[in-house]
């Protein structure tokens, strides 16, 4: 079943783990804004969880302005730590959505890491039976048409949590009619993610 076959990759990441990851995309930041080059790291010193390759996605909020970038990878490529590095270089610099985060703005931006289990086939017969498969707050979906593929984590269910709403936004994020998630030939792919971040500005949760 789809529900077994998730369990043994969602094997827990540490709160100490978590923390590290954290203070790494903050550090990240901070060196790369001021002098353009990232952290060298003590490979050796770190948790085999870190070495191991993981789909990651690093999101940055700006207080009072919502989103400022994320990016990722969906498929385990790169260690954990060299994806946390890599993507929140990229989240702060080449979200093609935002100018270029600048060092002065980073006072007001909050991080937070997605870790991904691998995506896996979405077996359905309709588009009916997409809807009724997917689960909202738990399902990170990709969505392949034959106008390219685009992803949504799972938080993002918290702003579009209507699903036909969710697969339509999907569709145009890659440049497809809205209604494409309804036709033939269309693939699925869902993924969970362990999520966490740095603690928000005086109880904001934005």
């Amino acid at each position: 079943t789809q529900e077994s076959s998730f369990s043994g990759e969602q094997e827990e990441i540490t709160k100490e783990e978590k923390d590290f990851l954290l203070k790494l995309a903050r550090q990240t930041l901070e060196l790369y804004l001021t002098e353009g080059k990232a952290p060298q790291i003590e490979v050796a010193k770190l948790s085999e969880n870190l070495k191991k390759k993981k789909g990651c996605f690093v999101t940055l909020n700006k207080r009072g302005s919502g989103l400022r970038g994320c990016i990722g990878y969906i498929f385990p490529v790169k260690p954990l730590y060299e994806s946390v590095i890599e993507n929140a270089i990229s989240a702060a610099v080449r979200d093609p959505r935002f100018p270029p985060v600048n060092y002065e703005e980073l006072k007001d931006i909050r991080i937070s890491i997605s870790v991904l289990t691998v995506p896996q086939e979405l077996e359905f017969s309709s588009p009916e039976d997409l809807l009724n498969k997917l689960v909202p707050y738990r399902d990170g979906v990709v969505l392949q048409t034959k106008y390219g593929s685009s992803t949504y984590l799972p938080q993002v269910w918290n702003d579009l949590p209507d699903k036909k709403l969710f697969l339509s936004h999907l569709c145009t994020k890659h440049g497809a009619p809205p209604d494409e998630w309804t036709k033939p030939g269309v693939k699925v792919l869902i993924y969970r993610a362990i999520v966490f971040k740095e603690q928000g500005f005086g109880g904001e949760e934005n």
